[in-house]
């Protein structure tokens, strides 16, 4: 069976100069879920219009289970489910009739009962749009990407904003789909989101990807297992880098605000050197806490940034 989404070496210029593509390689096999990660600007966006068909690369080859937007367009739109991450609806319109009419849309779409009950908006069913809270209406939102029946469902941050109970329920949405034999293609600003949901997933910065793999493979390649992080009285220069570097089981020394981050892979190793450097170089340690590596820990290594920076 080919790839669900397969694209090679992608590229995507706008004005002859700003290229926000450069050179993309990506390929999802039927039944994952896909995350696709980056800072802002990093070209996330353009790349899943591309692969939704709604954008033209520059170059490139892009294809969804074999078949390519110039060749089986209409077909192809009946596969892909999308949820964007603010999918405007009309507020006049009742859950009902907004599900019917996407489905409106589709040769053979689920019914709506069936979507309401997956979606547990049986109750809102005759609710006007414009009267639902913030996790009903993004609910909503994969309801009309879900009652085409699609083999891939391409959602877009959709869980931002929502409360805790409302992020789960969706998570449950995502895991029943992917466990029915559809195949998620994923972008999120919560890694917590990313390491529960993925099986594989893409960091991207500056149009490239510049990292690959599931989330424990990722953080156990590039992040460490633990962070140690610590502060201490007085700044020791940019000398002290160095010296956090030479400690016992270090892999990466990062520092931010005051604070120092190492990420390591024996702490027990790494803690009782650094306390007795410290103490060599005459200086009080003001915090000190250990906890396991996380995706984000990778992130912020690859690109320098937090995720959910600006």
């Amino acid at each position: 069976m080919p790839a669900a989404i397969e694209c090679r070496d992608l590229r995507k210029t706008y004005d002859g100069k700003v290229e926000a593509v450069r050179g993309l390689n990506l390929q999802i096999q039927a039944g994952e879920c896909f995350g696709l990660l980056g800072p802002n600007g990093a070209g996330k966006t353009t790349t899943i219009e591309i692969l939704e068909g709604l954008l033209q690369p520059t170059s490139g080859h892009v294809s969804i289970f074999g078949h390519t937007w110039q060749e089986n367009e209409r077909e192809m739109r009946e596969w892909l489910g999308i949820s964007l991450q603010e999918t405007r609806l009309s507020d006049k319109l009742t859950v009902r009739e907004t599900i019917e009419l996407f489905a409106s849309f589709y040769r053979e779409p689920r019914s709506s009962d069936e979507v309401l009950g997956q979606l547990q908006l049986t109750e809102k069913a005759d609710s006007w749009v414009g009267k639902l809270s913030g996790g009903q209406r993004q609910r909503l939102a994969v309801a009309t990407a879900l009652v085409c029946n699609p083999k891939i469902l391409f959602l877009d941050e959709p869980t931002t904003g929502l409360d805790p109970q409302s992020r789960r329920q969706l998570w449950e949405i995502i895991r029943v789909f992917q466990r029915d034999g559809g195949t998620v293609l994923l972008t999120t600003h919560y890694m917590d989101e990313a390491e529960r949901l993925c099986d594989r997933l893409a960091i991207v910065d500056h149009g490239q990807i510049i990292a690959e793999g599931s989330p424990a493979d990722l953080i156990d390649r590039l992040g460490g297992h633990h962070v140690v992080e610590f502060a201490v009285n007085q700044d020791l220069n940019g000398a002290a880098t160095a010296l956090w570097r030479s400690l016992p089981s270090v892999e990466s020394v990062r520092e931010e605000n005051g604070l120092v981050e190492l990420n390591v892979r024996e702490p027990h190793l790494t803690i009782p050197a650094l306390l007795d450097s410290i103490a060599k170089q005459g200086s009080a340690l003001e915090h000190l806490s250990t906890r396991q590596a996380s995706l984000e820990d990778v992130f912020v290594r690859l690109t320098g940034r937090h995720l959910r920076d600006d």
